[in-house]
C-alpha cells in the first residue's frame, strides 16, 4: 500500500505524534508499504532537512489553527495516489482539510486522536473547551464521523474520548501502539551519556523525559522530589525535554525556593544515543502526568528494563500495574510524593524484579512490530467500509 500521513508539523519538539510516525514508518517499509507526509510547516523549516521519507510542506499555516489553503487543494489533487490517509491529531486545520478533500472521495482516511479528546482538557481549560464546543458540530464532529475509522491506542483512551462532547458518532478501533526497541549496547550508551553529563555519574538518577508542559505534572515532580532529596542524598533528578512553552524558568524558581536547584539537571531535548543512554543511566523513570493517551517515553523506558513511576492518568497504567513493571498513584502532589517515597524504600531485590518485569511488559504489550501489524490489519482494503463487528481483531464495537 501507499500511505499518506497528515500532521500539523514534523518538528521533533512536537512530541509523540511525529515520533510515532518516525518509529512505525521503517517497519511498514520493511513490509513493502510506502509512506509520505503532508504537513503545514513552511518549506524552509529547518527540521525538514534530512528526513528519511518524502515530506510535502504545505505551510506555513497561519494563526494557532495553522490554516493553509494549499493543503486541501493538494489533497484533492493527490488523494488518488494513496491507498489510505492517516490523520494525526485534531483541532488544527490538517484534520478539517482532510475531511474537506476526502469525505466524498474513494480514498479512505483514518484519524489518530492522540489523546486530544481526553476530558482532562475540558476541565483544565474550560474557556478553550467552550470555543471547541462551538467548533465541534461543523468541524471535528464531521471529521470523526466520516472517517473510515478513528484509532485509539488503548481501551482507556477510547472510553475517555466519549466524555468530552455531545453528538459523538465514531467508528472506534483500538490498535496496538508502542515504541521501537532500543539499541543493543546499553553499556556503551550509558557511557556516552555520562561523557556528555559527567556530573550525573555515580548518582541515582530519576529520569523525566518529555516536553516540559503543565499537563506532564512537572511541578508536582519537582515538589515531590524535594521531599525525598533531603534524606536520600545520592538522588538526582534529570529533567530532559524541550521547553516550547517557557515552563522551565518557573520550575527552576520553584527548585530554588525548595532548596534543591543543585539536585536537578536540565538537559533539554535528548535524541538518539543520548536519549537511550539517559534511560540506561537512570534508576527509574518518573512521569506524574495529568493526561497522557499513551506515553511513548514510558514504553521506551520499559524497553530498556527501567521501571516507571507514573500517574493513573497515563492510559496504559493498568497494563503496567498488572505486569509489576512500576508504581502507580494519582496525579496529585500527594500521589507524586507517594511514588518517590515508596520507590526509595523498596528492597533492591524488588526493584530488580520490576526491571525484569518492565522488559517483559514491553514485549507483551508495546513492541512496535506488533503495532505495525495491528495498523496494517485495520488498513487492509477488504476491511474498509465494514462494521467493526464483521472483521477480525483489532476492531472494536462502534461508539454511539
Amino acid at each position: 500500500m501507499k500511505l499518506l500521513n497528515v500532521i500539523t508539523s514534523v518538528d521533533p519538539n512536537g512530541g509523540g505524534p511525529i515520533e510515532s510516525i518516525h518509529q512505525i514508518v521503517p517497519l511498514l517499509s520493511a513490509r513493502g508499504h510506502l509512506s509520505e507526509i503532508a504537513c503545514l510547516d513552511a518549506p524552509s523549516a529547518p527540521w525538514l532537512m534530512d528526513l528519511p521519507l518524502k515530506v510535502h510542506a504545505l505551510g506555513p499555516g497561519v494563526t494557532g489553527y495553522r490554516y493553509s489553503r494549499k493543503l486541501a487543494h493538494w489533497l484533492r489533487n493527490n488523494a488518488a495516489r494513496f491507498d489510505a490517509v492517516i490523520v494525526h491529531g485534531l483541532w488544527q486545520y490538517g484534520s478539517f482539510a482532510t475531511w474537506q478533500a476526502l469525505h466524498t472521495s474513494s480514498t479512505p482516511y483514518y484519524v489518530y486522536t492522540h489523546g486530544m479528546l481526553d476530558p482532562w482538557f475540558k476541565r483544565r481549560y474550560p474557556l478553550k473547551h467552550l470555543r471547541k464546543s462551538l467548533y465541534w458540530p461543523w468541524g471535528e464532529y464531521r471529521v470523526l464521523r466520516d472517517a473510515a475509522a478513528v484509532l485509539f491506542t488503548c481501551e482507556e483512551e477510547r472510553l475517555l474520548a466519549r466524555q468530552s462532547f455531545r453528538h459523538y458518532r465514531v467508528n472506534e478501533i483500538v490498535v496496538s501502539f508502542g515504541a521501537g526497541a532500543p539499541p543493543e549496547e546499553p553499556a556503551k550508551l550509558r557511557a556516552a551519556f555520562f561523557a556528555a553529563y559527567p556530573e550525573l555519574a555515580h548518582k541515582r538518577n530519576l529520569l523525566f523525559l518529555g516536553r516540559l508542559h503543565v499537563k506532564k505534572g512537572c511541578d508536582l515532580l519537582v515538589e515531590a522530589f524535594a521531599t525525598v532529596a533531603r534524606s536520600e542524598t545520592s538522588l538526582h533528578l534529570v529533567m530532559a525535554g524541550p521547553d516550547k512553552d517557557g515552563l522551565q524558568p518557573q520550575l527552576q524558581i520553584l527548585a530554588e525556593r525548595l532548596g534543591i536547584a543543585d539536585r536537578i539537571s536540565w538537559t533539554g531535548m535528548l535524541t538518539g544515543d543520548l536519549k537511550w543512554g539517559a534511560f540506561y543511566a537512570s534508576d527509574v523513570f518518573v512521569l506524574p502526568s495529568h493526561q497522557e493517551n499513551f506515553g511513548i517515553a514510558v514504553a521506551e523506558s520499559l524497553a530498556c528494563g527501567l521501571p516507571v513511576l507514573i500517574s493513573d492518568k497515563i492510559n496504559i497504567w493498568r497494563e503496567i500495574r498488572e505486569a509489576g513493571a512500576g508504581l502507580i498513584a494519582e496525579d496529585t502532589l500527594e500521589g507524586a510524593k507517594h511514588l518517590l517515597q515508596e520507590w526509595v524504600t523498596l528492597p533492591e531485590q524488588v526493584r530488580q524484579q520490576m526491571a525484569e518485569n518492565a522488559q517483559k511488559c514491553f514485549l507483551s504489550h508495546f513492541e512496535m512490530e506488533q503495532a505495525a501489524d495491528s495498523l496494517l490489519r485495520v488498513l487492509e482494503p477488504q476491511n474498509i467500509g465494514k462494521s467493526p463487528l464483521e472483521v477480525p481483531e483489532p476492531f472494536r464495537p462502534q461508539g454511539k
